[in-house]
């Protein structure tokens, strides 16, 4: 089953986005998480070609193939800011985003889907996340935007799998759209899924609310807060409120097979022991 299994970590892109997959090989990941360019500021200088073929090159020599890679967004990017000068920012700093990962020939962008502010209803907060998308989508190809769930956290939006299915049901273009589920996030938002009876149920309630069809990627963290928390506080995997139980499940359970998997646990240097761990779950 280890072949149908893609596990890594979000891994740095210092020195240049090239680099990232020699870091994902470092750590004896088969799939990988990155950014495209600096997370923290609005404007970033283009990729140069010589990045892009180096990336691709890179990807190509340690085996990646663009499907098992998720690059993420800046996390300034609101796609449901009730402000029209801050969606407008939004928007175009999200649109580069998907234009990045359509020049460097990756499948995925990952991406939080945004929060009202207590400024709009969420109802209308979901529907500007679903134009936003839509904007996106209409000018770039190839590129499958993944909504993730959130932890619902403070304003932010697509805490509950309705909120996915609200965002799916209103992009135009249903084949590049999908979700990536974080294991902290759900179970911080009040989805069990420490036995395997409880997993069993999340998974069949996202099925019937959003389609497992969707589902095309995962990040993988224990949670240092309790059960619908509502708060987004990664753990290593096995040290936090979730324990190994629900890694298990997941690593045995075909419906996560041949989509990335990836690690935002808080400590870098346990990564390559973790994908170990995870791999070594397998029965």
């Amino acid at each position: 089953m280890e072949k149908t299994k893609y596990i890594g970590a979000h891994v740095s892109i210092g020195g240049g986005v090239e680099n990232a997959p020699q870091n994902a090989e470092h750590i004896g990941a088969k799939a990988f998480a990155m950014f495209t360019r600096n997370q923290r500021q609005w404007v970033s200088k283009p990729l140069t070609d010589k990045n892009i073929d180096q990336f691709r090159e890179n990807c190509r020599c340690a085996g990646y193939d663009p499907k098992h890679i998720l690059p993420h967004d800046s996390y300034l990017i609101n796609l449901g800011h009730p402000e029209e000068a801050a969606l407008e920012k939004s928007r175009v700093a999200f649109l580069d985003e998907m234009q990045r990962c359509e020049r460097l020939g990756l499948s995925y962008l990952n991406f939080h889907p945004g929060s009202h502010l207590n400024k709009i209803d969420p109802d209308h907060c979901l529907e500007r996340i679903s134009q936003s998308i839509n904007l996106a989508l209409d000018q770039t190809a190839g590129v499958t935007a993944v909504i993730e769930n959130t932890a619902g956290q403070g304003t932010n939006m697509g805490y509950r799998f309705e909120h996915l299915s609200r965002i799916i049901k209103n992009v135009r273009d249903k084949t590049r759209v999908g979700i990536c589920l974080d294991t902290c996030h759900t179970y911080s938002a009040g989805y069990d899924i420490k036995t395997a009876p409880a997993f069993e149920n999340t998974l069949q309630k996202f099925d019937s609310l959003v389609g497992i069809g969707y589902l095309k990627a995962v990040h993988l963290n224990d949670s240092k807060k309790i059960f619908g928390s509502r708060v987004d506080r990664h753990a290593c995997i096995g040290q936090g409120s979730l324990g190994l139980g629900p890694f298990k499940f997941i690593m045995n359970d075909p419906r996560f097979d041949h989509i990335p998997m990836v690690l935002e646990t808080p400590d870098p240097s346990k990564w390559e022991e973790e994908i170990r761990l995870l791999y070594g779950l397998i029965k």
